[in-house]
């Protein structure tokens, strides 16, 4: 089946960057949205940022001129960099991606183990 192994995560100080990545393997035939979510402590999962296979993105709003998402489709990879990071972006982060297993079955959503992201002020 599809794994997910993410890395890249750390403890940095507040204005400092961190860059995730996501290496996707296994059963692929075809791969569309890639994205990162991440939760804090006491707080739900909630969506950072995902980008299609045609390369547009989205992002939170909380992100928004700090964050940029890329991702190499050859690799089936996707990054996460991360500016100015502040205290509250303090979570474990997520890898998602919707791929397709085999040409019998329609897409679906697999999960990486979580990097963590710490920050200090």
């Amino acid at each position: 089946q599809v794994q997910l192994v993410e890395s890249g995560g750390g403890l940095v100080q507040a204005g400092g960057s961190l860059r995730l990545s996501c290496a996707a393997s296994g059963s692929i035939f075809s791969v569309d949205i890639m994205g990162w979510y991440r939760r804090a402590p006491g707080k739900v999962r909630e969506l950072v940022a995902h980008i299609t296979s045609g390369g547009d993105t989205y992002y939170a709003d909380f992100v928004k001129g700090r964050f940029t998402i890329s991702r190499d489709n050859a690799k089936s990879s996707i990054y996460l960099q991360m500016n100015s990071l502040k205290p509250d972006d303090a979570a474990v982060c997520y890898c998602n991606v919707e791929v397709r297993v085999s040409p019998e079955h329609g897409y679906r959503h697999f999960w990486g183990q979580g990097t963590q992201v710490a920050v200090s002020a």
